[in-house]
């Protein structure tokens, strides 16, 4: 087989990929882009986009039914889940649809569709073409994980995936995950109108964050209705009539919770185990995740991993960045690096929980002396006035340099307030730059300098 050459190969059109092949396409080079599934991974067809579309619809919902606390009535409400999940297919198919249409017009560039392997070093196979360059971006993604537990091969389960697909509202829908995933599924599942149980391994949800988030997220979304089951072992599945049980203990004949659907939310996995890897000198870890250094290069020269599957970051957000640190330090001249950046996330229930640089439990651990300043949104004249108190503002700083270490705001427009901490964060401000800006009144964020005002030693 004739081996055909380019300047550059980037497989996999999730969000790092297509704007590294753009770039690719601006310096003049002749690029491959594969893709064997949809334009735009992850975010676009299975993730941020088609889920925080359902979670406007849920929102809508949820509001509507609260219209006397506005002083209005809407009647009765009548969700319509197939007209949610069109609503939802049109915005993906739009978003799908312009991601595809900008590689194809890329000057020098080629896409081809089809699943890429490794064949040897530099040397991909891909619908029955054999491609090689000096140049090669993986962009590969993940996809659900299936947990190993009794029952999981005898029953139908849903995943982040295919939840997305009902044309009808479930019953009762068991979320097996308390965590970001299905913490969002189980709140926006109960909006449209299904009963919902979240069945969680740990203690506590989100045992990552700090237990005052953990437990104010887990009273957001009791008090609309979610029922949870924490500390839960023994997990399996089976058939119940029509419907399936989730055992959640290890002692015989405890009860099991009966649902008429589960959603298993408990991880991803990267799509690395049918790349051809081992071909091509490339390193990965137990888990299937691409090992690379701090600007995004594998074990194998000219070989970079961007994305979830190099599993230093797992969200759209990271990815970008992943694209970010590899164009600089190619085609600019400027070393950006992974250590860099700052971790920050959103949990976009509603409220949503918008997260910046350390928790309590981790700055504790760093050693130095930490201020902490907290409080409730039921101070912010702006959350009265929208009926959204819930949740609170929380900030972490460094008592000897009085930088910014973490932040924490959940409530509402949390996941937008954030980043005016984080970007104080991030230019290596003192807190007082935040503190002593005036800000625009009414807003949620005019509450910042207020909170760090009330800087406290942490205990």
């Amino acid at each position: 087989m004739r081996t055909e050459p380019f300047d550059a190969i980037v497989v996999g059109a999730g969000q790092a990929g297509p704007a590294i092949a753009a770039r690719c396409s601006r310096e003049g080079l002749r690029t491959a882009m594969v893709e064997r599934g949809a334009f735009g991974g992850t975010c676009v067809n299975t993730g941020c986009v088609p889920t925080k579309t359902l979670v406007a619809s849920a929102r809508a919902i949820h509001v509507a039914r609260r219209g006397a606390e506005f002083g209005f009535s809407a009647g009765d409400i009548r969700v319509e889940m197939a007209r949610v999940k069109a609503r939802k297919d049109a915005i993906v198919r739009q978003s799908r649809e312009a991601v595809e249409a900008w590689m194809r017009g890329l000057a020098g560039a080629e896409v081809i569709a089809g699943h890429a392997r490794f064949v040897a070093p530099a040397t991909l196979e891909v619908a029955g073409r054999r491609l090689s360059a000096p140049r090669i971006f993986l962009d590969v993604g993940g996809r659900p994980a299936v947990p190993d537990m009794p029952g999981v091969d005898e029953v139908p389960f849903l995943d982040n995936v295919s939840v997305m697909e009902l044309e009808t509202v479930p019953e009762h829908l068991v979320v097996v995950g308390g965590s970001y995933i299905g913490l969002e599924f189980a709140q926006l599942m109960r909006r449209l109108g299904a009963e919902v149980t979240v069945v969680e391994r740990s203690a506590r949800l989100l045992p990552r964050e700090d237990e005052d988030v953990s437990d104010a997220i887990r009273e957001i979304l009791e008090a609309e209705g979610v029922r949870f089951l924490l500390g839960a072992e023994c997990l399996s599945l089976a058939r119940e009539g029509a419907g399936i049980a989730v055992g959640a203990a290890c002692e015989a004949g405890t009860p099991r919770i009966a649902g008429s659907h589960v959603l298993l939310a408990v991880g991803r996995r990267p799509n690395t185990d049918d790349l051809g890897l081992g071909a091509a000198g490339i390193r990965a870890d137990a888990r299937g995740y691409i090992e690379v250094d701090d600007q995004c290069r594998t074990s194998a020269p000219g070989v970079w991993a961007v994305g979830d599957c190099n599993g230093r970051g797992a969200f759209t957000h990271t990815a970008w960045n992943d694209h970010e640190i590899v164009v600089a330090n190619l085609f600019d001249g400027d070393p950006r690096r992974i250590a860099d950046r700052i971790a920050c996330y959103a949990l976009f229930i509603d409220p949503a929980l918008g997260r910046a640089g350390l928790t309590e439990r981790e700055a504790r651990a760093t050693g130095r002396p930490v201020l902490r300043a907290k409080m409730p949104m039921k101070r912010v004249g702006r959350a009265r006035e929208m009926g959204e108190t819930q949740g609170f503002m929380k900030a972490l700083v460094d008592a000897q340099s009085g930088r910014l270490l973490g932040a924490a705001i959940l409530g509402v427009n949390g996941d937008e307030v954030v980043h005016a901490l984080l970007d104080a964060m991030a230019a290596g401000l003192p807190y007082t730059a935040v503190s002593r800006t005036m800000h625009i009144h009414p807003t949620v964020s005019e509450l910042l300098p207020t909170l760090l005002q009330q800087l406290r030693p942490l205990e």
